[in-house]
């Protein structure tokens, strides 16, 4: 059975609360618009805040294709504790003095400032890295130990923001790029520091492009619905980061059935997104002298300023 056509396709941006999982999320928006078709890139813990990208309709298709290669959260590390999932959400499994010297401002931004870099970082037990095609969060679960390997991550920028000397706690800012967990940095710092940490509060503060600036909350989109999504609406070339070419008329019929056309000028090798009327149509790409289809969206995505 054919699918009906949406009822319009758009990124938006949403604040995820506190308590919920980024599938919560998706749930909500499907029934604040109407649309079955939802889904979300880059997910949050369920005690996290903040940016989640979600895509509506035919921007679901878009989902795949964004980078949203850098990452900011604005964290809280408790010290003097691990648990087992390296946030509050978990229990404590081993414990630490707190030295008085971490709780001085100067000296804990020299070592939130010394994180910046590449690392080889190890996901945390409790985490959606998949072993054999088994999610590390099941096994932990299950009491099973999986054996995660670390990865190469980075960190672009890492800035001490306040520190509370009563409940031993640091809050910091952190850039970081796709795929870095901030629960394994604050694991693996209190352990290079001695006294142990976990992440109690962490909020995204942007993925790629995508700022608090751009997110409605759910209670808001539950009140506006599709007419609220379209009017905050993400912009997708923008957020694809792609080069844009608008369309001309005569070129509408070859471009809806595949066939090549002219790239005018566009690089070898060029990823564009090919524009009409405030909608995104598809996503080319040049061969030689002429664009080629990777990805057409039948109902165009909404958002093209």
């Amino acid at each position: 059975m054919a699918r009906r056509p949406s009822a319009f396709s758009a990124l938006i941006a949403i604040d995820k609360p506190a308590g919920c999982t980024s599938h919560d999320v998706v749930s909500r928006v499907r029934r604040a618009v109407g649309e079955k078709r939802v889904g979300h890139a880059g997910t949050l813990d369920p005690a996290a805040t903040g940016v989640l990208v979600v895509g509506i309709g035919q921007a679901t298709k878009l989902l795949g294709l964004l980078t949203l290669d850098r990452k900011g959260y604005r964290a809280t590390f408790q010290l003097g504790a691990e648990t087992t999932t390296d946030d509050a959400e978990g229990e404590i499994t081993r414990a630490a003095e707190v030295a008085a010297e971490l709780l001085d401002p100067a000296r804990a931004a020299a070592a939130v400032a010394a994180l910046v870099g590449e690392h080889d970082q190890v996901p945390p037990s409790f985490s959606a890295v998949s072993v054999n095609g088994r999610r590390a969060y099941d096994a932990a679960r299950a009491g099973e130990a999986l054996e995660l390997k670390a990865r190469r991550v980075c960190i672009y920028g890492a800035e001490l923001k306040r520190v509370d000397p009563e409940a031993c706690t640091w809050e910091l800012e952190l850039d970081v790029s796709k795929g870095t967990y901030v629960r394994s940095i604050a694991r693996d710092l209190g352990r290079d520091l001695g006294c142990l940490a976990h992440v109690c509060a962490l909020e995204r503060t942007f993925a790629g492009p995508v700022t608090l600036a751009d997110c409605m909350s759910l209670d808001e989109l539950e009140a506006g619905g599709a007419e609220l999504a379209r009017e905050r609406c993400l912009e997708p070339v923008a957020v694809l980061g792609l080069p844009a070419r608008e369309l001309s008329l005569d070129e509408i019929a070859d471009v809806s059935n595949g066939r090549r056309i002219d790239a005018a000028g566009v690089a070898h090798g060029t990823r564009v997104a090919l524009t009409l009327g405030g909608g995104l149509a598809g996503i080319w790409r040049c061969d030689g002298r002429h664009l080629v289809c990777e990805t057409n969206f039948p109902q165009a995505i909404e958002g093209v300023r």
